[in-house]
């Protein structure tokens, strides 16, 4: 097992990052199961399609896969089977074992992009490979390690020195620099992945992903972006203007991940954390603006304030609350609980 028996070379930090993955079989605590039950009466139809219930009720494949994750997590195979069979029925791709990555339903064609989405092919190949684990299903397992090689195969690039995650096969290469979002690089399910198809190139990702995290933060808070340029030359980074430049929806996930691979010192967590804890914010803002830094007339929706309040406590912050203005608690909010759920057992 190449990446991780040879993860302590890179240090501790690196090597807890990938040796942090979720324990294949492991029996599902209660506040996940229970969270898991909730999530599948509200936002998953009964051939297996997760709805986004914020998104004009379009699925995608990084639904599909958290989907998957948490039914295998919480040894549900009915519904696992669901999941998994509706995503390679409707989101497979002829040329290759990665997943289109976004389903649309009333159409005539409800997959008119056949592009794949990076976050999606992880969680889906990782569920996969623990589902085969913990059922004893040779295909599982099988279907996994494929997207898992394509993975390695199509997404990764080298630039300015370093070893990165691709977005998605499509899109996000230019002349003179890459697009990358850094919400991508799970690095849990990374160790899954790196376990079941060895390759010293799962080291390097996750090696230069830490070292990019590091580095990618602007603004006031110093906080990381959901989207971030790289320029190949020189490994300048920057703010892609075709995104605002925010940390928000997905650069959420950040602190997230690193806190479940037990990075929890590292510079984006404490980032997060000053920001989320800064007595100037009459409420727990949405997003802040890294070039302007403004925050969201609103708050964070329960699940990103989920994600805050365990970040805080594991600083030893003292616990903090919902906010008490009112947000809708949709698809991707109750994704947040249940990965943090996840993350915290």
């Amino acid at each position: 097992m190449v990446a991780l028996a040879t993860a302590s070379t890179a240090g501790a930090p690196l090597a807890g990052a990938l040796a942090a993955m979720p324990v294949p079989g492991a029996p599902p605590p209660a506040p996940l199961l229970e969270g898991w039950q909730r999530f599948r009466r509200a936002f998953l139809r009964p051939e297996g399609r997760v709805v986004d219930t914020g998104n004009q009720g379009v699925s995608h494949s990084e639904g599909q896969g958290w989907a998957l994750y948490c039914a295998e997590r919480c040894d549900d195979r009915v519904h696992f089977d669901r999941i998994w069979n509706w995503t390679r029925q409707v989101l497979s791709r002829p040329q290759d074992r990665l997943l289109a990555w976004r389903y649309m339903p009333g159409g005539i064609n409800p997959v008119p992009d056949r592009n794949n989405a990076a976050d999606g092919d992880l969680f889906i190949a990782a569920s996969l490979l623990l589902a085969g684990q913990r059922w004893g299903e040779a295909a599982y397992t099988d279907a996994g390690a494929a997207i898992a090689r394509d993975v390695l195969r199509l997404l990764l690039r080298e630039v300015a020195g370093g070893t990165v995650l691709l977005p998605a096969l499509d899109g996000f290469e230019a002349a003179d620099h890459v697009v990358l979002n850094p919400s991508y690089y799970a690095f849990p399910i990374l160790g899954v992945l790196a376990r079941a198809v060895p390759d010293p190139a799962w080291l390097r990702l996750a090696q230069d992903g830490l070292a990019l995290l590091r580095r990618a933060r602007f603004g006031r808070w110093s906080l990381p972006p959901d989207w971030l340029s790289l320029r190949r030359a020189d490994g300048a980074l920057g703010l892609p203007p075709r995104w605002p430049g925010r940390f928000s929806y997905d650069a959420v996930r950040i602190p997230l991940y690193l806190c479940w691979a037990g990075l929890e010192d590292e510079a984006p967590v404490q980032a997060a954390r000053q920001f989320w804890a800064d007595p100037a914010h009459a409420y727990p803002p949405a997003w802040v603006d890294l070039l302007s830094n403004r925050t969201a007339p609103y708050p964070a929706s329960p699940g990103m304030q989920e994600i805050g309040r365990w970040v805080r406590e594991l600083a030893g912050y003292p616990p903090g609350g919902i906010s008490t203005m009112p947000r809708q608690d949709d698809y991707y909010s109750n994704v947040l609980k249940i990965l943090t759920m996840s993350a915290k057992t």
